[in-house]
């Protein structure tokens, strides 16, 4: 019987370099806190947040994932030609079909031979993604992943909602893997809770617009539960996390460097606490001043990081997502030497 050729293993997997793109706007909690009945220290106590960094509305959410997914291929030296597939991790894509992944991948240059796929796993999307990527390259399927976490919410946040406009923010955070002959990505923990699946949602799909005449009177806008998200994250996501790190073999002590989803600086906080990490472990707090861009913040996170000398190439890092569906997935990462980009988003051209 003639028998079917597969791919042969590779080996494993590492993040070679990273980049990111944040909203070109800084939004503080005084602009918006009129409509909303609060103030600014009532934002500060609940979520950390002093400033939001929002996109103009000339800058599109691909805009910020093609200058996120440039910027990780100058850190990672890999010619866009080389690049084997594309994953693109977002809620905020506009458009049902296509998705954005095959056109930021044309955009870059990369082979139409590179498959190119959206992941909408909301906030965990990104590191749904690594997870996906280093399965690819270890099994032989790909030699180098373009994984962007990219996002635009500020259409979709209601200026009078309470429940997630004034943490939302826009931005985008790519990362370049490619193979390794040692272990640096750890096994990626992963699942979901669709019994909770309302706790963080849009309002109406696009098959529910209202018209009037041929204009749409009704945008999705964003909702949460806050209380029962908080709840959820502060009392489930500790176990997950520490399976990860289990998983990766190692113990809380080893880790460095803990990236968490930037939703809520009391999360953040209460999360790593309940871990156990050292107390001079480097925490992502990028949630203060860029507010919580969804699968963006996980890779926004990191580049700050590094960008700014925080963190440095070669250390453990524990990477968490967590949000709508509930979906959340986490994995140990050594972070990379490279880091590119500016930081800030532009309108293309």
């Amino acid at each position: 019987m003639t028998q079917l050729r597969t791919t042969t293993p590779s080996g494993y997997s590492r993040i070679l370099g990273v980049g990111g793109a944040r909203g070109g706007l800084v939004v503080t909690n005084d602009e918006i806190v009129e409509p909303l009945g609060i103030s600014d220290e009532w934002i500060r106590r609940r979520t950390g947040i002093v400033t939001r960094r929002r996109a103009p509305r000339d800058v599109q959410v691909q805009d910020l994932a093609e200058q996120a997914g440039a910027a990780a291929l100058e850190a990672s030296a890999v010619d866009p030609a080389d690049i084997d597939a594309v994953i693109v991790a977002t809620a905020s894509w506009v458009r049902q079909t296509p998705g954005m992944a095959p056109i930021v991948a044309a955009a870059l240059g990369a082979s139409p031979s590179a498959a190119a796929y959206d992941v909408n796993a909301g906030c965990a999307g990104f590191c749904y993604g690594i997870g996906q990527a280093d399965s690819m390259i270890r099994s032989g399927l790909a030699r180098h992943v373009l994984l962007i976490g990219a996002e635009k919410l500020s259409p979709f946040a209601d200026p009078t909602d309470r429940t997630i406009s004034f943490i939302i923010g826009d931005g985008s955070g790519a990362a370049v893997l490619g193979p390794s002959d040692v272990p640096r990505i750890g096994p990626t923990v992963w699942g979901s809770d669709g019994t909770h699946a309302d706790a963080i949602t849009v309002t109406h799909s696009w098959l529910d617009y209202k018209y009037a005449g041929d204009e749409p009177v009704e945008w999705p806008t964003a909702r949460q539960e806050g209380p029962s998200v908080f709840r959820w994250a502060t009392s489930v996501v500790p176990q997950f996390a520490a399976q990860a790190i289990e998983a990766a073999g190692l113990r809380p002590e080893d880790i460095d460097v803990f990236i968490p989803h930037q939703a809520n600086l009391r999360i953040i906080e209460s999360v790593g606490t309940a871990l156990g990490l050292r107390d001079d472990v480097v925490i992502a707090r990028d949630v203060i001043d860029t507010g919580n861009t969804s699968a963006a913040s996980v890779p926004l996170a990191m580049e700050r990081l590094l960008r700014e000398g925080a963190a440095h190439g070669g250390q453990l890092a524990l990477e968490f997502g967590f949000g709508a569906g509930l979906c959340y997935a986490a994995q140990v990462v050594e972070l990379p030497e490279s880091v590119g980009g500016d930081g800030e988003s532009r309108k293309k051209g």
